[in-house]
């Protein structure tokens, strides 16, 4: 590793605002190289964002900022800076790949990296406890094994400086331990490596040097914590913060536990649950009486969730039994669950509504009625201090905010039942003293219940009794101080760890750390370049997602024969009516001619002008031919009588044909009504000679036009989502914050679907062959050569509007309305293109739809050769790369 500068990251009036809020106002701050600095501050004051700017994953506003010695406004400094730093975003498993293993993603960040050696990737696991799951997808973890596994995934290279947002947040208290002795045994073989983490637990931020206190944007206490808090007169870190934040630091809510006969309000007997082989949750027995705070603690991954997700019944048991208010659990029974409040380990509230919306939406779905409701909204907004975000987007807000909305809506219907899995977690301790407040009120006043769960040892002693978990089982359940005694512990948390050590869950192993310390000099493994694995990401995101899979290999099967079948340029059985006013024999000879063709199908006999009307405004009838009186006289003298044709003309393309078939029939339908007299001949006679598609099968028109159609749409609508969904994840702030360059990540993106789209291609070549009937005149060469340069050019179309856009809604409708009507209306297929206007056919030269469609058409029906393409495949690669070009400059290296 390259020498570390004297300052790992410093900052120089930096301002940063999102929209009119502002998050950071005028922050100066140096960390010097080996320096550990921990950041506190109540939630939303902006301690995330001024993290993300010293890794460089936000964009400057206003100041300087410099990590490692390099100016982060420049692109050039942070990508040679990106390789040194190590950053960890706030969120339960934000940056992590739900899809992919354990192993898959660490390997992933690894590539990213420029690989790792293998015996630090093998000792990160063991260390972390995840080496046991590392064939299990991200996404199937627990909250607090996913944020060890993110903590894995960024330590997985040697950094120069690590930030760590929020890096605990929802960590049992014994991987916590385990995981600072790992940061700490870490350091001591780097000593130049800087660490800066955020976190809401004030107990560790005892472990650092340095702690900076932030409110309201601004930095109002720097300094050692012993320091700070003999200076402020504070016994502890949270008596600290609460001085300095002016939050109220008030005694606790006086409370009885609920009497021995209280009803029983939730409980368990036998409750076991398996995914597979594996046993989550193993005969686990408890009974929750009326009133009673039930606090729910164990290790990480040892069943607490899915415990919780059985009891509200959005998991079946394997097993056993689960009773709610004497009821036994039943998904179906709405009225148990409406006196059930449940707030989920994640977010799971409605990300593109604002707390308002998210409140009053859950109003109504509660029942509340207006008046109520917008007292218990208003009520809960000032408890919960969402006043000031009531019309902040819910998804966008931080997480300690984030968790006080899902509280508030939570209990916003009063039940008498309370379900919280980690309800604090990354919430500020003054917000966190104000909810149990809250749920100590509802206890005594309302005699509640409350089932939650928690790594909080501060509110676990708030409990009226705790049970402890681990691997499954409740290994110990009993008052919080009868649990501490009987472990002969000084406080709760150390009975905890004893208890889990009891059951199991042991210190790391010594090799691990040892492998992990000794090893950071060892070459890394070869591995594969970033663009590659990018695609091996995507390839196997695509695969473990098998209905998305199979919607992009079948659907362009299941589309080709709807447009195959569904739109027919032929003429047959047109609907025809006569208005015969002659009535003659020549003139029932005329009409017999048209009714006995294959085209036309005589539906109807007219009497009048109204009838005719009618009969075309019912669309009873395409064709109305008008017969006048003296026809047959006419012919009988020689002269080709006038005759009158009424064609619906609402399809000007069709009411065309239609006329074109009816002119053709017209002088073979007079020779027959003539009786083999030809009328006198015209000065001249026109013959057209139809050169390619004689029989006129519209499948020989339609099919090869329908390929592009088709490509235009499924690889442009699937790329569409490439970048735009890991924004609404999270996960795109590994491309921000990782060396991996724009066109590595975009073309690392686009080899999965460019060979997607070529699959898409050749089975929709077969299918023409096959079922259509179609031949290949030309050639094969020039035809393959096409669709592998179209496929790439459409998902470049996707990649553009990815770039651009903020949600998945807006990309894929705004992708299929760029690529869809060039690829219909100025592509060929509703009218040749040389008949364009020279407007439409300056639009449709601006898409690659029109240019595929020429080579189609022009090997499946007029054996166009390479060379004589070579123009048209030149315009398709040129599509392909300057689409790639727009979207690589479109896309962001950062977050606004």
């Amino acid at each position: 590793m390259s020498e570390a500068p004297p300052w790992a990251a410093r900052l120089t009036g930096v301002r940063h605002a999102y929209g009119n809020t502002p998050a950071l106002d005028d922050v100066s701050l140096a960390v010097a190289a080996g320096e550990a600095l921990v950041v506190i501050g109540p939630d939303g004051v902006g301690k995330s964002t001024l993290l993300a700017l010293i890794a460089g994953a936000k964009r400057i506003q206003h100041g300087a900022v410099e990590t490692l010695g390099r100016d982060l406004s420049q692109e050039r400094a942070r990508a040679a800076v990106q390789p040194r730093i190590a950053f960890m975003p706030q969120g339960l498993g934000r940056n992590l790949y739900a899809s992919l293993s354990v192993r898959e993603n660490i390997d992933y960040f690894a590539a990213l990296f420029g690989g790792a050696p293998s015996a630090r990737v093998e000792a990160l696991m063991d260390a972390l406890g995840l080496a046991p799951f590392a064939a299990r997808a991200a996404g199937k973890l627990s909250g607090g094994m996913k944020q060890k596994l993110g903590l894995c995934c960024a330590l997985v290279h040697d950094p120069d400086i690590l930030i760590l947002d929020e890096p605990t947040t929802g960590v049992d208290p014994l991987s916590r331990r385990q995981f600072w002795d790992l940061v700490s045994a870490i350091r001591a073989a780097r000593p130049a490596m800087a660490l800066i983490v955020a976190t809401s637990y004030l107990d560790e931020a005892e472990r650092f040097g340095r702690v900076v206190l932030m409110q309201a944007g601004a930095i109002i206490a720097d300094g050692a914590p012993m320091a700070l808090k003999a200076e402020h007169g504070a016994v502890s870190m949270e008596a600290l913060f609460m001085r300095l934040t002016g939050a109220e630091l008030a005694a606790r809510i006086a409370r009885n536990a609920p009497a021995a006969d209280a009803p029983i309000a939730v409980e368990a007997h036998g409750l076991t649950r398996r995914f597979g082989a594996f046993v989550a949750v193993d005969q686990v027995e408890f009974s929750v009486r009326r009133g009673e705070i039930y606090g729910f603690l164990g290790s990480n991954g040892c069943g607490k969730t899915t415990t919780m997700k059985m009891l509200t019944g959005l998991l079946p048991a394997s097993e056993g039994e689960a009773r709610m208010l004497g009821r036994p659990v039943d998904a179906r029974d709405l009225a148990t669950r409406r006196r059930v409040g449940y707030m989920s380990q994640g977010f799971s509230l409605y990300g593109e509504l604002t707390v308002q919306q998210n409140l009053d939406l859950h109003a109504k779905l509660f029942g509340l009625e207006d008046d109520k409701g917008a007292l218990r909204i208003a009520a809960l907004k000032e408890q919960f201090g969402l006043n000031p975000h009531a019309s902040a987007i819910a998804g966008a807000l931080p997480l300690g905010v984030r968790q006080r909305l899902s509280l508030a809506i939570a209990i916003l219907h009063e039940p008498e039942v309370l379900i919280l899995d980690e309800p604090t977690s990354g919430v500020d301790p003054a917000a966190r003293e104000a909810f149990w407040r809250e749920i100590e009120r509802l206890a005594r006043d309302k005699e509640v219940t409350i089932f939650i769960s928690t790594h909080f040892m501060s509110e676990a002693e708030r409990c009226d009794r705790v049970a402890f978990m681990h691997a499954g089982r409740v290994i110990a359940e009993g008052a919080p101080d009868a649990l501490r005694q009987s472990q002969n512990a000084a406080t709760l948390e150390d009975a905890f760890v004893r208890y889990m050590q009891i059951g199991g869950a042991g210190e790391p192993p010594a090799h691990a750390l040892s492998a992990l310390i000794t090893g950071v000099s060892d070459k890394p493994a070869k591995q594969m370049p970033r663009l590659l694995a990018v695609a091996r990401r995507e390839i196997l995101e695509m695969l473990r997602e098998p209905v998305r899979f199979a919607m992009a290999l079948a659907g362009t099967l299941v589309l080709a024969l709807a447009f195959g079948y569904g739109i027919s340029f032929n003429v047959e059985d047109v609907s025809l009516a006569v208005i015969d006013r002659d009535r003659t024999p020549a003139s029932r000879a005329y009409v017999e001619e048209f009714a006995s063709s294959p085209y036309f199908e005589l539906r109807a006999a007219l009497n009048d002008d109204r009838a005719v009307e009618q009969a075309l405004r019912s669309n009873r009838a395409t064709l109305v031919l008008d017969i006048p009186p003296g026809f047959g006289r006419a012919l009988a003298s020689g002269r080709a009588p006038p005759i009158g044709a009424w064609v619906d003309g609402a399809m000007p393309f069709r009411a065309e044909t239609v006329s074109g078939y009816a002119l053709a029939l017209h002088q073979r339908a007079i020779a027959a009504a003539a009786g083999g007299r030809a009328p006198l001949p015209a000065a001249y006679e026109l013959e057209p000679r139809f050169l390619y598609n004689q029989a006129f099968r519209s499948f020989n028109a339609v099919v090869p036009i329908m390929i592009g159609i088709l490509l235009a749409m499924i690889p442009s609508i699937l790329t569409s989502l490439a970048v735009v969904r890991e924004k609404e994840l999270g996960s795109i702030t590994n491309f921000y914050v990782t060396p991996i360059s724009r066109t590595e990540f975009l073309l690392g993106k686009q080899l999965p679907y460019i060979a997607l789209g070529f699959v898409n291609f050749l089975l929709l070549v077969a299918l023409a062959i096959v079922l259509f009937g179609l031949s290949i005149k030309g050639s094969l060469i020039a035809l393959l050569l096409a669709g592998l340069l179209y496929v790439a050019a459409t998902s470049a179309v996707g990649f553009v509007s990815s770039a651009l856009t903020r949600s998945q809604t807006a990309a894929v409708f705004g992708t299929a309305i760029v690529i869809m009507v060039p690829a219909v209306e100025f592509s060929g297929l509703m009218q040749p293109l040389a008949s364009l206007e020279p407007v439409d056919r300056a639009i449709g030269a601006l898409f690659p739809t029109s240019h595929f469609n020429q080579i189609s058409t022009g090997v499946f029906a007029k054996g166009r050769g390479f060379f004589d393409l070579a123009s048209e495949l030149a315009v398709l690669a040129l599509f392909w790369l300057v689409l790639l070009a727009i979207s690589i400059a479109l896309l962001r290296k950062q977050e606004r």
